[in-house]
């Protein structure tokens, strides 16, 4: 591991202490290590949003129509039990 800049480097005490001060120095674009005991333990970074994904429509292939059975048919006791927060048919 690297050797941690020592002027980026809190301990936690200071931290808890001080964070509104280094969330702002973070969301400058400073990185800042977080030491338990002098020992590097995390580091708090700015944050970057990621792009949103670009959804691309008639991503869902179906190889036929869907059958009026899955829609209307009744749930099997094992099905009914797991829809309403059961485990099995017996309740447990």
């Amino acid at each position: 591991m690297a050797e941690a800049d020592p002027f980026n480097v809190v301990n936690v005490h200071e931290a808890k202490t001080n964070f509104s001060k280094l969330l702002d120095r973070a969301h400058a674009g400073e990185e800042i290590i977080l030491a338990k005991a002098g020992v590097p333990y995390a580091r708090l970074v700015p944050y970057i949003a990621p792009k949103p994904l670009q959804r691309k429509p008639g991503g869902l292939k179906l190889t036929g129509p869907i059958p009026d059975s899955v829609w209307f048919d009744p749930l099997s006791e094992e099905e009914l039990a797991l829809f309403e927060g059961r485990r099995g048919s017996d309740g447990v």
